[in-house]
């Protein structure tokens, strides 16, 4: 394929538990730092999980604009338009750059958790004799909800609102598959672009899963860590893991073709010349055994024209969970034989859709850099697993290609290759 032909990836933004903003981040990923933490912003009375990734600092005021816009917007859509504009920034793209009809934006979304406080007064307006009635819901719970509350949860709205905030009237079009959204969303951005139906594109996700009602929710039915120290609560493919620990954030990429970029003069980080999505069942006696990851793997590469001999590394979607790290580790045994895995969640946790688009940004930056940092926290891999974990040092050889993973318990899988440009 000629570098006019490629779709190219010329800027990025990320707001996540290790940083705001491309630099940031990269420093900190670099250095090891962990932006895992005690759960401070509520009371974990009752709950499994003691330690979440939180973003500190983050002032949304500073990007959305106008200000009153934020009584619309839940916090994974300010996330997204903060990220969107430094993507934007990073990418050096002034507004007359780009036709706005062949500007669009493609987003990974997920169910919007609303927040405790603003679901507790409506609950308690339903409440007869100190128990939930359901037949007052209609009546007394829902008159006390915020008249444009629905605005706030639709997962479609942070696109909505980076597409307004852009002028981008390409193509537009939000992607709910959950943790694996982030890189649907960037493998059909890159479609899109490919069709010829924009040149330039916005692959975003975001997610805030640092909630105590999800909280609550996910440790009825998944396993999610029990431990106290920062340190050790998210340890994949770490022999002693416990389970998953939930956080947020948010990335945007700037996706282009590249005879755009080349037109402007922009000097692509990193290409994306793969991508393949796949699915298994899973239920009704059925269990989760990362055939779809192996696929999605398999596609992506045939799409690219690779094999695992043209890999320098894997960006592994590293639960941290007994059984889904076994399983993925067994597909990427098939699929990418003795190609060293990296798995970022000791970073930050579990984005929910947000993991594959921070994790393709840093997965980015390391090709760019030519170095790739240990896998946190994962002291003694697990035997089991059977697969080259990079850890206590970091890897500073290797070919010019990786591929990201991300999937679902629910047996959704999406991969993506990255090139160097």
């Amino acid at each position: 394929m000629s570098a006019d032909a490629r779709v190219v990836i010329t800027g990025l933004g990320v707001v996540c538990p290790i940083g705001i903003g491309r630099s940031e981040v990269w420093e900190n990923f670099r250095a090891g730092k962990s932006g895992l933490s005690p759960i401070t912003s509520f009371d974990t009375t009752g709950l499994k999980a003691r330690v979440c990734g939180e973003i500190v600092g983050f002032e949304p005021a500073e990007y959305v604009k106008p200000r009153k816009a934020l009584k619309v917007m839940a916090r994974d859509a300010q996330l997204t338009v903060a990220a969107a504009a430094m993507a934007r920034d990073d990418a050096a793209l002034p507004v007359d750059s780009v036709d706005p009809e062949r500007f669009g934006v493609i987003f990974g979304g997920e169910v919007i958790r609303n927040p405790l406080t603003e679901v507790a007064q409506p609950f308690i307006g339903s409440m007869e004799n100190g128990e939930y009635d359901f037949a007052r819901w209609g009546t007394g719970g829902l008159a006390m909800c915020y008249p444009l509350s629905m605005l706030k949860l639709l997962p479609n709205m942070p696109a909505c609102h980076i597409s307004i905030g852009h002028d981008a009237r390409g193509p537009n079009n939000t992607i709910c598959m959950a943790e694996a959204s982030g890189l649907s969303a960037l493998g059909e951005a890159t479609r899109v672009i490919q069709r010829g139906q924009a040149d330039v594109m916005m692959g975003a996700a975001a997610s805030s899963r640092v909630n105590a009602y999800d909280l609550l929710r996910h440790q009825l039915g998944e396993e999610v860590s029990s431990e106290e120290s920062p340190l050790r609560a998210c340890r994949p493919f770490d022999v002693d893991r416990d389970g998953q620990v939930r956080g947020e954030g948010a990335a945007v990429l700037i996706l282009e073709s590249g005879a755009h970029a080349a037109s402007r003069g922009a000097s692509p980080m990193a290409a994306i010349s793969g991508w393949g999505a796949a699915g298994e069942p899973v239920g009704a006696g059925k269990t989760f055994n990362g055939d779809c990851i192996h696929r999605a793997i398999m596609k992506a590469l045939a799409d690219a024209k690779l094999t695992a001999k043209d890999v320098g590394f894997v960006v592994a979607h590293g639960l941290a969970t007994r059984a889904g790290d076994r399983a993925e580790a067994r597909a990427l045994r098939e699929s990418l034989p003795g190609v060293p895995v990296f798995a970022a969640k000791g970073y930050f946790g579990c984005l929910g859709t947000a993991c594959g688009t921070v994790e393709a940004a840093l997965a980015a930056m390391a090709l760019a850099a030519g170095e790739l940092p240990p896998t946190p926290h994962c002291d003694k891999p697990d035997p089991e697993c059977g697969i080259d974990v990079v850890h206590g040092r970091p890897l500073t050889s290797f070919a010019g290609s990786c591929v990201i993973v991300s999937y679902t318990p629910a047996g959704q899988a999406s991969a993506l290759v990255l090139t160097k440009p």
